[in-house]
This record gives structure tokens, sequence and C-alpha cells, in this order.
């Protein structure tokens, strides 16, 4: 169950919808939606390099049992649609093959798509309630494309190459270069790593993008977990996974969502 704390609880629902929908776009979305109660607004979920896991699915169903509308589209669609490669060495090399055919309009498009999917079926009320969250590979996608669309908040926990590049999705430039654009879009960000153990986010690059983004005057908060790895969210991964660390994350997410999406500009509001 998740615990939230009573500053931002919300009535855990006991029934969701889950199901995969093809957009007109061409991009496959896992969408998990809860019944019997009104929608607090629009999450987009960007998965890992291993595709739309159980992992994934587990994080949009967990959101969607708080009240929110959510969706994770397959990013490698254009090439192989359902891929999901295994945990673990031979799962990872094909991940990573695959993230690195991904370019980074293919990924903004695919997100601008499920926006415009999950805005439609909340209604123009809520048009502007929408967040990001992204896990592993898909925090960078997270940030990246809160410098291109608007969102009341993205969230990247140990999403890597935001800082300094390094795979296709973040060139020409890392999305870093951008982090006014999160600012001017009224975008909060919550940025999620693990400690020294962390292959992907040093802890010279969590300073820098921290200085970062207080120069672009974005509204943030950076969070790292010492005794935590990479990857440390996902239960299936024993190795990786950190319970208390787990907990807290939940706990800042789900405060974030709340205490931004509350506030987020309606169309009307101008």
């Amino acid at each position: 169950a998740i615990r939230v704390p009573s500053m931002f609880s919300q009535p855990v629902v006991a029934s969701i919808d889950t199901q995969w929908v093809r957009l007109a776009e061409g991009v496959d979305v896992h969408v998990a939606a809860p019944e019997g109660r009104a929608v607090l607004g629009g999450v987009v979920v960007a998965g890992e390099i291993f595709g739309i896991t159980a992992h994934v699915r587990d994080i949009c169903e967990r959101l969607a049992r708080v009240g929110y509308l959510v969706a994770a589209p397959d990013f490698y669609w254009r090439r192989q649609r359902g891929t999901c490669p295994p945990y673990g060495a031979t799962g990872r090399k094909a991940g990573v093959r695959m993230l690195r055919l991904l370019q980074r309009g293919e990924a903004v498009s695919d997100v601008a798509a499920v926006r415009a999917h999950l805005t439609t079926r909340l209604g123009a009320s809520k048009a502007m309630a929408m967040a990001m969250v992204g896990v592993s590979a898909g925090g960078h996608i997270a940030f990246l494309a809160a410098t291109r669309l608007r969102f009341a908040v993205s969230v990247s926990t140990y999403g890597g190459w935001i800082v300094d590049g390094g795979i296709p999705l973040a060139e020409p430039t890392p999305p870093v270069a951008d982090c006014a654009a999160l600012a001017a879009n009224e975008c909060f960000f919550l940025g999620i790593a693990a400690g020294g153990r962390d292959r992907l986010i040093t802890a010279e690059q969590w300073r820098r993008l921290d200085v970062l983004l207080d120069a672009a005057g974005v509204g943030h908060e950076l969070v790292r977990y010492a005794g935590a790895r990479h990857e440390f969210l996902c239960a299936e991964r024993s190795v990786t996974c950190g319970a208390e660390a787990s907990a807290d994350v939940w706990r800042r997410l789900l405060g974030a969502l709340a205490a931004h999406m509350a506030h987020a500009k309606r169309p009307a509001d101008g």
C-alpha cells in the first residue's frame, strides 16, 4: 500500500482500469485509470531501457489508485512494438541498443501525443493539470519533455545524461542546456538519484544540476539516497531495491504531484 503524508493525503481507490491503447500517431500506450472517483489530473510515465516492464506498469497503477489518469508510451514502437528485454546483462544490452536508436524528436513527439490523449480524456477543465514521471532512461525523457511541453511537475528518478549528454536523446545539447524552459513553463522539478553507487549520475553532476536549475529560476528539489543503487525503486530487482528509500521517494513524488498539480494554470487563467 502507498502511504501518503496527511498533508498530501488522498483516498486510495480500490478499483482501477488498465488497458493498452494505440494512438492515432502510432504509439502504443499502457493506460491506468481510477474508477468511481474524480480524477486529479494526468501523468505521463516514461519507462526504463527495458520498455514497459511490470515495474513501469506498477508505477502507473499505483498512481492511478491515488486518483491520477496515467499513461506510459512504448517509445520503441517504431522499430519493434512491445519489446521488453529481460533484466540482466543480455537484456540490458538489447535495451541500450534500442535506446540509442531513439531520437530526441521521436521521444518528444510520443510524449506530446500521450499528453494530448490524456488532455482529451480529462476534459478542458484539467487540461493543464499534467505531470511527467520517468524512471532511469525515462528520467532523462521526463526532464527533456518538460523543456518542450508544459507540465506542472517533472519527476526524474535516476535519469542519466541530463547534464553531460552521451546518447542520441541528448544531442545536440544535453537537456539541462534548456532548463530555463522549465521555469518559463512554471514546471517544478523533482530529481531523485542513488548514492555513489549510481553509475549514471555522479555527485559532481548532481551539484552542477542544482546550480543550473537555481540560475534558471526553476523550482526544484534534488534528493540523493546514499546507500541505494541505480534502479533501487524496482522491487523485482532485489539486489538494488531499498525499501526505506523507495518509500521516501513515493512520499516525495506524491507530495510534489499533489502540491503543484492542484495549482496548475488552466487555459482560462490565460
